[in-house]
């Protein structure tokens, strides 16, 4: 038997549902922008005067440039720890906009200037592992804005195990003394490179409707092949579409990818399952979250016929696992397809990682993401860049000229091709099932508008 629910009683389940969509109306602290912190590399740990006796930035000033995704009345920053094997003492931070809006620019609004506070503190030491999160800042910033963010370290810090994000391309400057209220830093020591430091998370006050959408990849989502202070990395560019929709204009795109980033081994950062925590379920607003990873775990794994199963085996089955853990937050998943990575006629030289096993562990592995039902969402980035006469290549006009990294009229050609429309239907899908599972609490069979949920 069928009991008819009441118009009232249907919205007090929708108000009940605990899912993205359904949030009480007061505002909230999400990332508006964000990277994956790593433990830096040797050759990219700054050079002397800034890397020496066994301690790094001491005394030093570094400024850095980061791109909003969606803006907020208010922010904070998070300055990150993770990989430091001892103390790190922030001993002043200030925000400012820069001087003009330029990824990358070592100059700021010195009137738009406002110093960064921890725990109603100027400086704050950050112990080994851990991150601090700064007091709300009354700046208010606008979508797909730049920020600049500015540090001072007078002891620097101990050893040369420091939290970075390397490819930032973003160039990021620093010199010696505290020059954190500058207008530009200046002085004979004065350096720059494209990585970023400490800094992992900018966040901002936003209402509770605005929604954290992750992206968990390796190179190609980190943009190697896109221009350096450019932001046209193809989640960026996804950026600039969603904002231009009022269905998605209210999505912080964070990108959580780093080159040469594997699902199952540790390498350019930790694994995929090791960090989902941390980089994926720790995100506040979290409402969507994107895989699209694979392809240094096949490149990297022997080429015999055993080795490739095994991989593509357990790449499946991570895949499973990061699904069963995400979805306990009642958070939707969308997928990528492995992207095309061998080079013509078998060539190793151009592309180490072109071989036949490996390819065959390519198809399998998508034809999988592509069948299986497994993901909400799938984004066919194979179809989408691959070469129509040889699908097992880059096309051409999308190729850097590595046979793995797309050039940045790829990295367009995935955005403009990502169904915008995907998050709209997964959030629906979230809030249905909601009212389903409160309702068959309640004991009911729910029947509306002549219709029955199913």
């Amino acid at each position: 038997m069928v009991k008819m629910v009441s118009f009232y009683e249907l919205l007090l389940a929708v108000y009940l549902c605990q899912c993205s969509e359904g949030q009480p109306s007061s505002n909230r602290w999400i990332p508006t922008w964000g990277n994956m912190p790593q433990l830096t590399e040797p050759n990219n740990l700054p050079s002397p005067p800034f890397n020496v006796t066994g301690r790094v930035f001491e005394n030093a000033t570094i400024r850095q440039t980061i791109r909003t995704s969606i803006g907020g009345i208010r922010i904070r920053l998070q300055i990150s720890n993770a990989f430091g094997i001892y103390d790190l003492p922030i001993t002043a931070v200030t925000v400012a906009l820069p001087s003009n809006q330029v990824a990358g620019i070592n100059s700021i609004q010195t009137q738009t200037m406002k110093t960064v506070t921890f725990s109603g503190d100027n400086k704050f030491t950050i112990p080994q592992g851990a991150l601090v999160v700064s007091d709300p800042i009354d700046m208010s910033v606008q979508p797909q804005s730049i920020l600049t963010v500015t540090m001072y370290l007078a002891e620097g810090q101990e050893s040369n195990y420091i939290t970075s994000h390397p490819g930032s391309r973003t160039t990021s400057w620093w010199t010696n003394g505290n020059q954190v209220s500058a207008t530009s830093l200046t002085g004979p020591t004065l350096a720059s490179a494209a990585h970023w430091y400490f800094l992992s998370s900018v966040e901002v006050l936003v209402p509770s409707l605005s929604q954290t959408f992750v992206i968990v990849g390796d190179s190609i989502t980190d943009g190697r092949g896109s221009d350096t202070d450019g932001n046209n990395r193809w989640p960026d560019l996804l950026l600039d579409r969603m904002q231009m929709n009022d269905d998605t204009s209210n999505i912080a795109v964070i990108n959580k990818a780093a080159g040469g980033n594997r699902i199952l081994y540790d390498g350019l950062g930790p694994n995929v399952l090791s960090r989902i925590d941390s980089d994926v379920l720790a995100q506040p607003g979290l409402s969507y979250v994107m895989i699209f990873e694979g392809v240094n775990d096949i490149g990297t794994t022997a080429t015999d016929i055993a080795s490739q199963q095994n991989v593509g085996d357990r790449i499946i089955a991570a895949y499973k696992q990061i699904l069963l853990r995400v979805h306990a937050f009642n958070v939707p998943v969308f997928a990528g397809t492995i992207t095309p990575f061998s080079a013509p006629n078998g060539n190793v030289t151009l592309q180490a990682y072109t071989d036949p096993n490996r390819e065959a562990t390519r198809q399998r592995v998508n034809k999988w993401i592509r069948e299986s039902d497994a993901f909400h969402e799938v984004i066919d980035f194979d179809v989408i860049l691959r070469n129509a006469t040889h699908p097992d290549q880059l096309a051409d006009l999308y190729n850097t000229g590595d046979y793995l990294h797309p050039n940045v009229n790829g990295y367009q050609k995935m955005a403009d091709e990502f169904p915008l429309h995907i998050f709209k239907r997964s959030a629906g899908s979230c809030a249905k099932s909601g009212i389903q599972k409160i309702l068959l609490i309640l004991g009911l069979s729910v029947a509306y508008s002549g219709s029955t949920l199913s």
